[in-house]
């Protein structure tokens, strides 16, 4: 076989592998909602196209992977710091996140602010300090 035609195979290898792998991204369900959505983050509102196009992520509205309907009502397009905000709100919503509630919680701070209020308005004579 020549060197021409050794080339040429390789260049179709190479041609039905991006054409298969382009297949499998349209069927994914990302694929199906660039295909189905303007490619704009619903949240932020900005354009997204070129190799931008890789921040741009499906979101799923109720949070389950599973729920993927042919017509895209469970998605939504959302950019990489969006996408990133609306998880961590909705962990910090279900208490993961931050701080605990409930009488189990302790004040880190010894410092009253207003210990003083009434003495400093004249109210009540100060107390005196140890």
């Amino acid at each position: 076989m020549s060197p021409k035609n050794q080339d040429t195979d390789k260049m179709n290898k190479l041609i039905a592998q991006a054409r298969h792998e382009q297949e499998q991204r349209d069927k994914s369900y990302r694929g199906q909602a660039l295909k189905i959505f303007p490619p704009i983050c619903s949240h932020c509102g900005r354009e997204f196209s070129g190799k931008r196009l890789k921040e741009l992520t499906v979101h799923h509205k109720d949070n389950n992977h599973e729920n993927n309907p042919p017509d895209g009502s469970n998605w939504e397009l959302l950019c990489l710091y969006c996408h990133d905000n609306e998880h961590t709100r909705l962990l910090k919503s279900h208490g993961y996140v931050g701080q605990q509630t409930g009488d189990d919680r302790q004040s880190r701070s010894t410092y009253k602010p207003f210990e003083n209020l009434k003495a400093l308005l004249g109210d009540e004579e100060p107390k005196d300090e140890d």
